[in-house]
């Protein structure tokens, strides 16, 4: 057996994917509060601003009536579908005492975003706020100094070695490099992880993905399944107690 790697989150988080996605329609409260109650430590969404300024959770942005296709960021909040929660009905159903993922869909979604956050006195340093412009990233950095700051991409996306890369996150602040379970391996985990750069790993469905990826040591993983996700983190990791 592969001896496992040390993370630099300890334990690391177990995020639910769009909740618990497998068992429940996604990015519902029903998915999220199943996704707690199955053993998650973090929660993953999509979040994007409707027209009148409020985050709301979902991963498409699109909604639906009948042959018609509407953006959220041209709908106003009463216009969208109930099963669309906001982000403060997300923390009234189920708290703030676990890691939160948002994947900011589009750049006015910050505001509101954030905002929400602080205003619900959200612990900033568990709300981890992804993008795959790094640009866009370090342009908010000192503004956002208070959350952690994630670099959604891909290993064939990156315009340089992953050595330089690393150096860059780590000089402007950025705390993590998120990429698809795919993409990592034990050696380009340690690279990053020398950089003082967290390590995220995205799109683990089956135990074997899960197991290779604990013993990698990322700092964290996002799965539909949050039932077999906490089942490997226990057997792999020894438990998912709150790191400290």
């Amino acid at each position: 057996m592969q001896q496992r790697l040390p993370s630099r989150l300890d334990p690391p988080i177990a995020f639910a994917h769009r909740g618990a996605r497998a068992h429940a329609p996604e990015n519902t409260i029903e998915a999220f509060r199943l996704a707690l109650r199955l053993g998650a430590t973090g929660l993953e969404s999509d979040v994007w601003a409707t027209a009148d300024g409020v985050a709301v959770l979902d991963h498409d942005g699109v909604v639906r009536r009948g042959i018609k296709r509407r953006s959220i960021g041209n709908c106003r909040r009463d216009e969208l579908p109930s099963h669309i929660p906001t982000l403060d009905e997300f923390f009234d159903e189920c708290g703030s005492d676990f890691d939160l993922s948002l994947d900011v869909k589009h750049p006015e979604a910050y505001g509101p975003t954030v905002d929400a956050v602080r205003r619900r006195s959200v612990d900033a340093g568990r709300t981890w706020l992804c993008d795959p412009s790094l640009d866009r990233l370090i342009e908010r950095r000192e503004e956002l100094a208070d959350l952690k700051l994630v670099h959604s991409t891909r290993l064939d996306r990156l315009t340089t070695t992953p050595e330089v890369h690393a150096a860059k996150l780590a000089e402007t602040g950025i705390d993590v490099v998120n990429m698809h379970h795919t993409d990592w391996n034990g050696g380009l985990v340690t690279l990053f992880h020398r950089f003082g750069v967290h390590t995220f790993s995205w799109d683990l469905q089956f135990d074997h993905q899960l197991e290779t990826a604990f013993r990698m040591g990322v700092d964290a993983v996002y799965s539909d399944h949050t039932d077999t996700m906490i089942d490997i983190m226990q057997k792999e990791v020894g438990g998912s107690e709150r790191r400290s």
